[in-house]
């Protein structure tokens, strides 16, 4: 296929589709293939959505498919939650690997048989240094390595220890597979590289059947081959390894030669997408697992209510290239922003509830109001609202002593509730200590709808529950994991957003929240972006502030 054939004008241009068109062009290729590869040993983070967006992306840009392949190559880390993981991950992200599910313990046999060519061929033997004493002769990035005592064991050695090691006969961490390349070589990882180590850990889909293991370096490009792989696109991190990637392809009888692009990872504020680091965060429990919605795994944003279309956009909004940069977490903060406006339906939600009695409205009368669900999508239609004589409001939305500018309730003053009608306020209640607890306030029933047939106008608009339909709820408010912009270090603990996660009990929401599935989207108007979490029921409901109206950061920032 030409890349002339496909919507080529539509696509982005980037150094790597670049190269596809130009491989496409020369008739190197008849069908892309591209790879995601991700190692099974925690979930995936939104550093992980670049490079799905851009491997499944490309692929179906040009008409090809896209592999998703786990490298599990290392048990000691890995596991089935994971795996399953990975996969629910990927789907809800929008993309499908459809027959192309592979992993690299497919290959285990036929990678064992290629490091016996190897060692057949004299380039590779078996070394008896131990870890410490292969770092010693590794060498520096200004110093060349030295040959190991073992490097010159005869093929007939190497290949019989080679074979005891995988039948069991020698401990874990002994003896080792290395290529036989260049101690002297610039590139540190051409300095006779592992490829097998002794390793008895069970395997998650191997069981025990192996004990020893290879190297992610030799599988992968291996694994890559064998799947037809035609563009290998890496992270910045693997351009240095690419020569040994080539190596190994180089002198294996590969069934094919893909080629390996690398570009930079991505890199966002208020945010750490270390792997390690994340999983330190849940072990020593500072977060309440991997999909804790302050974690910036995608389990975690999905929890906390973000859009996967949200993550999507801001990824396509992300230059594809080899420079590393630091990306501003409001740039995706405004992705989910704009997404949830144009999709969430709008609901009202009183998290810091105060009484109101309007004591002119009947007794024991309830009427239904229309409330817009959506003003940004005439579509979504409207909702019946419950409205009575007893109402919560906000307790920040009354003043008993307003500065100039404060436009809420206060004495005398006339506000508009939300979808219903004008209320003044008449008399404030308080409790022995002076805490008030609840207004006494009077409507006009010629506003009935919010609007005065008179033409006055009010310049507050609040938000309110009818007491008598509202559902009680539990509101988790997170924000940043990281007060820091730059966390650094290992002890993550100094950088914690104290106020991550902030928990109100009591809130007042109104009756159609009651039914809301969990991951379920809406907008508590003048409140934020919410949805239910996992933990909700239907007499105790939870929901996760997924995002505020505004960026209140910037606006910290600019206060100085």
């Amino acid at each position: 296929m030409s890349a002339t054939d496909t919507p080529s004008a539509e696509v982005p241009r980037d150094f790597i589709r670049d190269a596809i068109r130009s491989d496409l062009d020369a008739g190197r290729h008849t069908e892309i293939v591209t790879r995601f590869p991700p190692e099974p040993n925690g979930h995936l983070h939104i550093g992980h959505a670049k490079a799905i967006c851009l491997n499944f992306g490309v692929a179906q840009e040009f008409g090809g498919h896209c592999n998703l392949r786990f490298d599990d190559t290392n048990p000691a880390k890995e596991e089935i939650e994971f795996i399953d993981a990975i996969k629910q991950d990927v789907r809800w992200l929008g993309f499908d690997w459809g027959e192309h599910l592979y992993f690299a313990s497919d290959n285990f046999e036929q990678l064992y048989q290629w490091a016996e060519a190897l060692v057949q061929t004299g380039k590779a033997y078996v070394d008896d240094l131990s870890a410490d004493q292969m770092r010693e002769y590794r060498g520096t990035l200004t110093e060349p390595g030295r040959n190991s005592p073992f490097r010159d064991r005869t093929s007939e050695e190497s290949l019989d220890l080679l074979r005891q090691m995988r039948a069991g006969a020698f401990p874990d961490g002994t003896r080792v597979l290395r290529a036989k390349i260049d101690m002297a070589a610039d590139n540190v990882n051409l300095r006779d590289p592992v490829l097998y180590r002794i390793l008895r850990a069970p395997h998650p889909r191997t069981g025990e059947h192996w004990c020893i293991y290879p190297t992610y370096d030799f599988a992968h490009g291996q694994t890559d081959a064998i799947e037809g792989v035609t563009h290998s696109l890496c992270s910045l991190e693997f351009e240095d390894h690419r020569p040994l990637y080539d190596w190994f392809l180089d002198n294996l009888p590969v069934p094919s030669r893909p080629r390996q692009y690398e570009f930079s990872r991505l890199n966002l504020t208020h945010t750490v997408l270390s792997k390690r680091k994340l999983m330190r965060l849940v072990q020593d429990g500072y977060v309440d697992g991997w999909d804790d919605p302050r974690m910036p795994t995608l389990s975690g944003f999905r929890r906390r209510g973000v859009p996967a279309a949200a993550i999507r956009d801001f990824i396509g909004q992300l230059a594809i290239s080899k420079s590393y940069s630091t990306v501003e977490l409001a740039m995706l903060e405004h992705s989910i922003r704009e997404t949830l406006n144009a999709t969430a339906p709008r609901r009202l939600a009183v998290l810091k509830p105060l009484k109101v009695t309007i004591t002119n409205y009947p007794a024991g009368e309830t009427e239904q109001l229309e409330a817009t669900n959506n003003p940004q999508d005439q579509s979504a239609g409207t909702r019946p609202l419950p409205f009575s004589r007893e109402i919560y409001v906000e307790h920040d939305d009354f003043m008993a002593d307003p500065p100039r500018k404060f436009f809420r309730l206060s004495p005398g003053r006339e506000v508009r509730l939300r979808f219903a009608y004008f209320i003044t306020c008449q008399e404030v209640i308080e409790d022995d200590a002076g805490n008030v607890i609840e207004l006494r306030c009077t409507y006009d029933p010629a506003t009935r709808g919010g609007n005065a047939p008179d033409g006055r106008k009010v310049k507050g608009t609040i938000h309110w529950v009818s007491a008598a339909h509202a559902v009680p709820a539990e509101i988790r408010l997170y924000d940043r994991l990281f007060h820091a912009a730059h966390p650094a270090g290992d002890d993550l603990q100094n950088d914690l957003n104290p106020d991550a996660l902030v928990t109100l009990k009591g809130c007042q929401l109104e009756p159609h929240l009651a039914t809301a599935e969990a991951g379920q989207a809406v907008q508590f108007e003048r409140q934020g972006y919410f949805c239910a979490d996992p933990d909700s029921r239907p007499n105790a409901l939870v929901f996760n502030r997924t995002i505020g109206l505004r960026d209140a950061w910037a606006k910290m920032q600019a206060k100085g």
